[in-house]
């Protein structure tokens, strides 16, 4: 089954959570939770055969933080239960695009040739929520690879204004 599917459950039931109580305090909670769980000794306990569940969750409300907090504490024997400690990092991910969607806002991953100064990418921002319709929250990366321009990635969309794109547009026209 795919980590998406299996995530899409708990991170909507965390934002149901969240939305009647603090969702900015979830966000950081569950993206705090999501790094923890990446780190390769957690998941060994995570996922070690020989400790019982009970044992796999009291020492993840050690590593967590979570010892005087019950609705956490629940979270982690859920996950611990099911065997879903390692989804953690994409139950974030979808938290955090419930979170955006219901402010109106996307992320937008833009993936540039150069590096882009702070007025540079507020500038693109900017024009791209125009494009788009929406309140963005840029990541901005490098890729040398793409030559030179832009592309940029808002949920399914792609916008791909870099030369390597061009460039294989211009190749599959030639070809054709």
């Amino acid at each position: 089954m795919e980590i998406a599917t299996v995530a899409r459950p708990y991170a909507e039931a965390l934002f149901q959570i969240a939305q009647k109580e603090d969702l900015l305090h979830w966000s950081k909670l569950v993206d705090a939770l999501a790094k923890i769980a990446s780190n390769p000794q957690v998941l060994d306990v995570a996922n070690n055969p020989t400790l019982r569940k009970d044992q796999v969750a009291n020492a993840l409300y050690t590593v967590f933080r979570c010892e005087n907090d019950p609705q956490v504490k629940n979270f982690v024997k859920v996950l611990v239960d099911n065997d879903r400690v390692s989804v953690l990092p994409e139950i974030a991910r979808q938290f955090d695009e419930l979170k955006n969607a219901s402010q109106g806002a996307a992320v937008a991953t833009i993936v540039s040739a150069f590096p882009m100064t702070e007025v540079q990418t507020q500038e693109l921002v900017t024009k791209l929520e125009k494009r788009f319709g929406r309140k963005l929250i840029p990541q901005v990366e490098v890729d040398s690879s793409l030559i030179g321009g832009i592309l940029v990635t808002v949920g399914d969309e792609v916008l791909d204004l870099s030369v390597r794109g061009k460039l294989q547009r211009m190749q599959e026209t030639l070809v054709s």
